[in-house]
């Protein structure tokens, strides 16, 4: 991809990651001058199989194996239920757990 603005000679570097359903699930575009942060695209696309299939968020800076956070959407007494492994309330609606698939 080359940006409009840019020198035609001179390429941006873009990263798209495309989920099963074939939707679009990141986009990151650098410029020329920098190199990707391969482990940034590594923990998103782990961060992104895995919320796939567990009703969790990953918080910022969050690595394979650390705790997620649990969705607003589920109820505080349905997470015992859901999340064997116990949880933490930091506030009503920020619950942390272990990583379910770990």
């Amino acid at each position: 991809m080359i940006h409009p603005n840019a020198n035609e000679k001179q390429t941006v570097r873009s990263v798209f990651i495309i989920g099963p359903d074939k939707k679009i699930k990141l986009t990151v575009t650098y410029p020329a001058s920098t190199g990707r942060n391969f482990d940034e695209l590594i923990r998103v696309v782990d961060s992104l199989q895995l919320t796939a299939y567990h009703s969790v968020a990953t918080p910022a800076n969050w690595k394979d194996g650390e705790d997620v956070v649990v969705v607003p959407a589920i109820k505080t007494e349905d997470i015992p239920a859901k999340f064997p492994k116990g949880f933490r309330e930091v506030k009503s609606y920020l619950r942390y757990t272990p990583q379910p698939n770990k």
